[in-house]
């Protein structure tokens, strides 16, 4: 399993399956509460929703699902929630240019892992072919 390093201390709010659409739309709507529950405001709640709302589309789409673990922490010395999502999937097989405005592998717009990073504050991603992807998200209060 793909795990990428942590340089903070958290709390685990929650650990969540994503095999289904309906999954994909109620992990959403717990990571929009947990994000109102720590005090952003409406457009911060977006922007994190947003975020995840790609990783879950594409996790889904590409990798048949995976797990996703919801954190809250301090990181950078910022209170943030954390947003982790891993597959067992096929891998990206190129990150720079699936990090590119543009690029899709499948039928998307291609805007799916750069627009979900330019909503965030901290954006992580591990990948490795034939094991899976691992994403983190952290979007500051």
């Amino acid at each position: 399993m793909l795990d990428i390093t942590c340089d903070f201390k958290s709390e685990l709010l929650g650990k969540f399956a994503i095999e289904t659409e309906y999954d994909i739309v109620t992990v959403r709507q717990t990571i929009r509460q947990f994000a109102k529950d720590a005090g952003m405001g409406i457009v911060d709640q977006t922007r994190i929703t947003t975020a995840v709302s790609e990783l879950f589309r594409n996790m889904y789409n590409y990798a048949g699902g995976g797990k996703v673990f919801i954190e809250s922490g301090d990181v950078e010395g910022h209170h943030a929630l954390i947003v982790t999502c891993i597959d067992h999937g096929p891998g990206i097989e190129n990150l720079d240019l699936a990090m590119s405005d543009g690029y899709t592998s499948g039928m998307g717009m291609g805007y799916g892992l750069p627009g979900a990073k330019r909503l965030v504050d901290r954006f992580e991603i591990q990948s490795k072919l034939n094991e899976g992807t691992t994403v983190r998200i952290m979007k500051w209060k």
